[in-house]
Formats: C-alpha cells, structure tokens, sequence
C-alpha cells in the first residue's frame, strides 16, 4: 500500500512531461549564448581548442557565418527525437547510456540505431562484450 495518492510512476511520467517541454522550443537566443563559449569539438586538443565564437569570429563577416551554424544547431534541436521518457526512466533506475550505437544500414542510411544503458556496476569489457555480442546476433540474424 502506497503512502501517497500518486505512484513512482506518475512521477515518471510527469518528469518526462516536463522534460519534453524544456526541449520542444528552445530559445533561438539562448543557444547562440549557450555556443559562443563552448569548445567546438572537431578542434579539440591537449591545449583545449577553439570556441565557436574564436572559430566563427563576429567580426568577419558582421556574424553571418555564425548565426549560420546557430540556426543548424537549433533546427537539430527542434528536429531531436523526444526521449524524455527514455532519459527519465534511465536516470530513475539508475542506469548509464553507453556512448557506442548499433546501427543496421540500409540503402545508405540508418534503418534502425540501438542505444543502450548499463549499470554503472558493470566495467568496460562486461558493456564491450555485451556491445560486441549483440552486433553479432544482429549481424547473423540479417
């Protein structure tokens, strides 16, 4: 019997609510804000690397080519497959998202891309192998 009048999982469901409005509209504004200080990853070294803004400079040509990429950035955002539910859920329980995908291919573009999350109990080589032997039951099952 449960002490309060809602369940784990109206929270859930009310933290994936939540979530998927924070995401639905970002604000135009604040993602150029957000960038200008960021490294861009491609230029990423032992010494840090470059900023969109150092690598974008204002000045060059009065920010056309930066407001450019703020506008690639925010329609990838808008674009962005609501998983809300997925991150909540995974967060709740505990879990990690592993950074590899699987993705099957077909005519040149992606078919299906399985993410995953893992305890953080389990090390590297236990997600590697799990990683591994999953692809090649999907390989094999082809």
């Amino acid at each position: 019997m449960t002490t309060t009048p809602y369940t784990d999982e109206d929270l859930r469901v009310e933290a994936a609510c939540q979530h998927a409005t924070l995401t639905e509209d970002p604000d135009f504004m604040g993602v150029g804000e957000q960038m200008d200080d960021d490294i861009v990853a491609s230029t990423e070294n032992e010494d840090g690397g470059k900023t969109w803004s150092e690598l974008l400079p204002f000045e060059t040509d009065s920010g056309k080519a930066y407001n450019a990429v703020q506008r690639k950035i925010h329609a990838l955002i808008n674009g962005a497959a609501d998983l809300s539910k997925w991150a909540v859920d995974l967060g709740a329980d505990g879990l990690e998202p592993e950074n590899h995908t699987l993705t099957v291919d077909g005519d040149g573009k992606p078919l299906v891309r399985l993410h995953c999350a893992f305890s953080p109990d389990l090390d590297d080589r236990a997600r590697i192998a799990f990683m591994s032997g999953l692809a090649r039951v999907m390989s094999n099952g082809l």
